[in-house]
């Protein structure tokens, strides 16, 4: 028998070559005290600093202080129970196995060339996984629309390398190799960004409670598929406004798209929102005694301990930003002065905003008007959302503080179906909304483009830039408010939003003319997201 056995695979507590296994007190000890035992790589997990652990933990990989370069530490963990030394310098010091008879010398040959060809097979991996040249790519634009200046140039190249874009201009050199794409028939413009998003909420959603009826990981896959459905329409940026109570399926999908498991839109997630009990997203329709027992579709907040401790828990799931619900929902209006539910005061807010910022992460509240909306801004949050009963002394104070909203107008049209009563309350809403984006148009009030997709069907964004220009907006600003807008926004003003050397290679392209009519956007032919395209004369590129 071997003199350095192979562990059996039960836990045992990581040690030095001179104890013994913690669940075999019979195993003989090593007789070279300053090498060191290699568990099987299905034991590794980070514990501490140290080389082992409390009995009961899983041992942590150790690694040898005196290890250099090299595939010894490597090929050492690709034979289980072996003993290799750190340095083939010290091989001389290393003593030999000893083996009993015949049987025992080819098990050890056998291991020896098991060694060998792991470490040519973890070579050869390490070979395929390493980043190939990136490839360059022209584009040949009939049309480019500079949404910064507000112009359209005919006949402009753009040269992307990877998931940048390298150059912009007339005839540019077409570099050996590079892939060549013709759209001299289509207007091409900057990705969109939604501003206000929601790919872990369906249409259907509206009528049932999704933590009543649907599973999480069924809840990701939708969401998956809906952030797939906005890229197609030209939305290659998503700010994604509270999870619905999916857990951490937005944290997934984003985590899935930025790795380059799944063909998505750049992403930018709030994980859970915050509210208060009795408030925004604190209802499933049951009876108050079951509803305290379930899963709610946001963090219930009621005192300021609980607000802090709720940031950092979103924190360490992995937020771009943070969500704050400032006033009630639809059914929290008075019918008669249109006035919403204050959920938070100015203090409240303020301590919220103030934890986020340790962390570096701005604060978006969803807020329809009134004391509620004013309270937000006062306390400093980053953005207003919907936004609909926005007063004058609360837009004042917005293009005081520079604070953003996404108005979201498309959402709040009546229902089809919806009765009498319902439908006059509706179309009240309305109104006011439509009064409100004209007078924060007047007052140069930075809105965001945004749809609140989810309640709006995922792939139809289009609907919202349409309501904007029928509301008045121009259609320059229209693509400004969806590009530049939203990308200062998101604070990627450096990054995103436009079509220029050093920015990402987020681009879409149409047939019609979107700086003179936004309703060319219904239809985009072509999207590139970070250099890759997805959408090819009108169809999904295959993944």
């Amino acid at each position: 028998m071997p003199t350095t056995p192979v562990p059996s695979r039960v836990s045992c507590r990581w040690r030095k070559s001179s104890s013994r296994c913690a669940t075999s007190p019979s195993m003989p000890r090593s007789s070279t005290p300053t090498s060191w035992r290699w568990l099987p790589t299905h034991l590794w997990r980070s514990t501490s600093s140290r080389g082992w652990t409390a009995p009961g933990r899983w041992p942590r990989r150790p690694r040898p202080p005196e290890a250099a370069p090299g595939l010894a530490p490597l090929c050492s963990t690709l034979s289980l129970g072996r003993e290799w030394p750190a340095d083939s310098r010290d091989r001389r010091n290393f003593p030999p196995v000893r083996r009993a008879d015949r049987k025992g010398r080819s098990d050890m040959r056998w291991n020896l060339i098991s060694v060998r060809w792991a470490g040519v097979a973890v070579l050869l991996v390490l070979l395929a996984l390493a980043p190939a040249g990136a490839q360059h790519t022209i584009i040949h634009a009939g049309r480019l629309v500079d949404v910064a200046t507000g112009t359209v140039t005919s006949n402009v190249d753009i040269l992307v390398l990877g998931n940048l874009i390298e150059k912009v201009g007339p005839d540019l050199d077409v570099p050996d190799g590079a892939r060549e794409i013709d759209l001299r028939h289509r207007t091409v413009l900057p990705g969109l960004i939604d501003s206000h998003a929601h790919i872990c909420l369906q249409p259907e959603d509206s009528v049932r409670s999704p933590v009543l009826y649907k599973t999480h990981p069924y809840r990701t896959l939708e969401a998956m598929r809906a952030a797939r459905l906005d890229l197609l329409a030209g939305f290659t940026t998503l700010r994604d406004l509270d999870n619905e109570g999916a857990d951490m399926a937005d944290i997934a999908v984003r985590d899935a798209i930025r790795a380059g498991m799944y063909p998505g839109p750049r992403l930018f997630v709030s994980g859970w929102a915050l509210t208060i009990t009795a408030g925004h997203m604190n209802l499933t329709g049951l009876r108050p005694a079951v509803d305290r027992k379930l899963d709610q579709l946001a963090i219930l907040v009621d005192d300021r301990d609980a607000m802090v401790a709720a940031i950092r828990d979103q924190v360490k799931d992995g937020v771009d930003f943070i969500k704050i619900y400032a006033t009630g929902t639809m059914r929290h209006i008075d019918r008669d002065t249109l006035e919403p539910l204050s959920q938070l005061s100015i203090e409240e807010v303020e301590l919220m905003v103030r934890e986020a910022a340790r962390w570096r992460m701005d604060v978006a509240a969803h807020a329809y008007g009134g004391d509620g909306a004013y309270n937000a801004v006062a306390g400093g949050v980053r953005s207003i959302e919907h936004g609909m009963f926005l007063d004058d002394r609360t837009l004042d104070l917005m293009v005081e503080k520079g604070t953003f909203w996404s108005p979201t107008m498309t959402v709040y049209l009546p229902d089809e179906g919806a009765d009498a009563e319902e439908t006059e309350f509706r179309n009240r809403v309305v109104q006011r909304h439509r009064d409100t984006f004209r007078r924060a148009m007047a007052k140069n009030v930075k809105i965001a483009f945004g749809t609140d997709v989810g309640s709006l069907p995922h792939g139809e964004g289009w609907q919202e830039l349409q309501r904007m220009a029928d509301y008045g907006m121009a259609p320059m600003d229209i693509l400004r408010s969806a590009t530049l807008v939203g990308a200062e926004l998101l604070r990627r003003e450096d990054e995103l939003g436009r079509i220029a050397a050093g920015y990402r290679a987020d681009l879409i392209a149409v047939a019609g003319k979107p700086d003179q009519d936004t309703a060319a956007l219904r239809h985009v032919s072509f999207v590139m997201v970070d250099g890759r395209v997805v959408k090819q004369d009108g169809s999904a590129v295959p993944d």
